[in-house]
């Protein structure tokens, strides 16, 4: 499957680097660290089936591997076959599983929260998946207007972010617009079941993994297993830092990105 893609500043010579977005979420979600990027990268942000602008096709398996898979599709059928990738949740369990697919295509790998790295697989869906959802459904008519209040941010945001206060408007309207209209976010969720990451990835290729002190989503107990990643892995935790760390902390991602992607301003 090929998937909706947009690339911005391309130009010949330049690095690409891809963004993966996270489950029920959107290639929206990167607006806080896109336009930096720009300024170094030629930059490709995709939206997963039933996400985005990607429509939901029934007979697209779901699963981290598959849509690793639909990815390389879309990045060949853009012409490029050596890049970066950023992903943040879900997309970091993608990029992860691109890395131990096709390595020679994967120049750095940066998990921002990445699903997958579970102390034991799920066998039922996250308690709690399906209030996020069902909220945003509910609101999407009238959500332009109440996210202009600071009671209803603080009902969809404060469990992704201690930081839900400072979020702007149009990251919360984009966030909660993309989960509504999420067709594929439970056939995601459903497609992770009974599964986590257990691929290796070579040492040529750099790997960080950040995750926030205050994951709600993932939480350190659970789901952020450190044997699963590469041993040369750089692991980091943010302090004062959810569940989207380009949210809570972009300037620090911008930095990280950087680091590992070998490139410098």
């Amino acid at each position: 499957m090929i998937l909706h893609s947009t690339i911005r500043s391309h130009e010949s010579g330049r690095p690409v680097i891809l963004l993966i977005h996270g489950m029920g979420s959107a290639s929206t979600a990167w607006q806080p660290i896109v336009e930096e990027l720009e300024s170094t990268f030629s930059v490709v942000t995709v939206d997963l089936p039933g996400h985005g602008l990607t429509p939901m096709d029934e007979s697209q398996p779901m699963d981290p591997k598959a849509l690793a898979q639909s990815v390389f599709a879309t990045m060949e059928s853009l012409g490029i076959t050596k890049f970066h990738i950023v992903g943040n949740s879900l997309g970091g369990w993608v990029a992860l599983e691109m890395a131990a697919m096709n390595p020679q295509a994967i120049a750095s790998v940066i998990g921002l929260a990445p699903a997958g790295l579970w102390l034991k697989p799920f066998v039922a869906r996250y308690p709690g998946t399906a209030i996020a959802r069902i909220l945003a459904s509910s609101l999407r008519v009238v959500s332009p207007l109440l996210l202009h209040y600071e009671w209803a941010r603080k009902i969809g945001f404060e469990n992704v972010s201690p930081k839900w206060r400072d979020f702007p408007y149009e990251l919360c309207l984009d966030a909660t617009n993309a989960m509504a209209t999420a067709a594929g976010y439970y056939p995601a969720w459903d497609a992770l079941l009974r599964k986590r990451f257990d691929q290796q990835v070579p040492d040529t290729i750099p790997v960080t993994v950040i995750f926030g002190d205050s994951d709600r989503t993932l939480p350190a107990a659970t789901c952020q297993e450190r044997s699963l990643v590469p041993s040369h892995t750089r692991w980091m935790i943010f302090s004062e830092c959810g569940h989207a760390p380009m949210w809570d902390h972009p300037s620090e991602v911008l930095d990280e990105i950087l680091l590992t992607t070998g490139i410098h301003n």
